[in-house]
């Protein structure tokens, strides 16, 4: 089965000049409508400052790198009409005052979630990919959940946050972890216990309806997808293309796992929280989880085993050998992080921002400390 795939891409609106966030969205949104850009290709999200862009399904990973492009960049141009800049952060580095977008649903959810609504504002990359059926879906959610902290780790891009390095290398990790579905979720082992246990999340009442359900993967409610929602958003676009392939190969080799009836692998989600907090918290530069071992590992090592996993998938599709130069290009000149700190320690925290928008790129990443920026 030859699966197709896309992405949703979260960019930040910030201001040219000061790099502070700006609430530009609505009229960025009528400024896309002037050029015919499709409603569901270019949507409001939970805040104004930020914008929602959503490729269409694509079979080549030649396809989707060319519509993200050519999509951030029409989000940049936009912006800039307005003395703005579309960047791709998975945090605001400076401090902000989130105008939450209009509309009944997002009035809900800060009437019932409060200062998380209003100051949990990330950018993040999810990637769809299509499966043949929600059993099959499941089959695959079951067994791809221990790679995924390695995915958060490659994808990390947000290391300041308030004006500060927070030390970690996705920031936006601990302020999504503040929504009470976030995170793993165990085994389910069938449709029916996924189904069963989405409906005992929704009889809790804490949540106010299915969208509001965030786990690390799930099936999609509007299309023939599963949904892998942990990475930040990328700096470059290079790095979203090459991620997504490496999704499609991991669920390509998780379905030809499960038809040959391998159990999933048992981690509990309790480890794998873990494992996603040891990912946001080092990125590339330290240890990380091993997915299979269930103890720490270079992440070089850690990213290796990720690529042997995906191998398969990647093979069937005719991208193993882009997406094994796309990692490899990522452990060599760092991830959104690595580029973000390299930034503002030539150019201080502005220059970390525009790295966003025009990305910078160096062979010898260093760490600046906690507020070094």
């Amino acid at each position: 089965m030859r699966r197709t795939f896309g992405v949703e891409e979260e960019l930040l609106f910030v201001d040219g000049q000061t790099g502070a966030p700006v609430p530009v969205a609505p009229e960025v949104l009528e400024l896309a409508a002037r050029d015919g850009v499709p409603p569901d290709a270019a949507v409001a999200e939970m805040h104004e400052e930020m914008l929602e862009l959503v490729s269409r399904p694509h079979a080549s990973l030649r396809a989707l790198a060319a519509e993200v492009r050519r999509s951030r960049r029409s989000a940049d141009r936009w912006a800039g009409r307005l003395g703005a800049r579309a960047v791709a952060l998975g945090t605001s580095p400076f401090p902000s005052s989130p105008h939450p977008s209009p509309g009944p649903r997002y009035r809900a959810i800060v009437e019932r979630y409060g200062a998380t609504s209003l100051r949990c504002m990330t950018c993040g990359l999810h990637v769809h990919v299509s499966v043949s059926s929600p059993d099959e879906g499941v089959a695959i959610l079951d067994r791809i959940r221990v790679w995924l902290p390695v995915i958060r780790a490659l994808a990390a891009n947000s290391p300041f946050h308030n004006g500060i390095d927070t030390g970690y290398a996705s920031y936006r990790f601990l302020q999504w972890s503040q929504w009470p579905s976030s995170g793993p979720n165990e085994v389910y082992g069938s449709l029916e216990a996924y189904h069963s246990a989405i409906d005992a999340l929704l009889r809790t009442g804490a949540l106010l309806d299915e969208g509001m359900l965030y786990p690390d993967v799930r099936l999609s409610s509007r299309f023939p997808t599963i949904e892998v929602r942990v990475a930040d958003v990328p700096l470059l676009p290079s790095a979203t293309v090459t991620i997504a392939g490496l999704i499609r190969g991991l669920v390509a080799s998780a379905a030809a796992s499960a038809a040959r009836g391998d159990p999933a692998p048992p981690a509990s989600a309790d480890v794998l929280r873990l494992a996603s907090w040891t990912a946001s918290l080092e990125g590339l530069e330290g240890l990380l989880v091993h997915p299979l071992r269930g103890e720490p590992a270079p992440a070089a090592e850690v990213v290796g085993a990720l690529l042997a996993e995906a191998a398969p998938g990647l093979l069937e599709h005719g991208d193993l050998d882009v997406v094994t130069t796309g990692v490899q290009q990522i452990l060599r000149d760092g991830n959104g992080a690595s580029i973000q700190r390299r930034a503002a320690e030539a150019s201080g925290l502005l220059g970390a921002v525009l790295a966003g928008a025009t990305p910078v790129r160096s062979s010898s990443p260093t760490r600046p400390t906690a507020g070094a920026a």
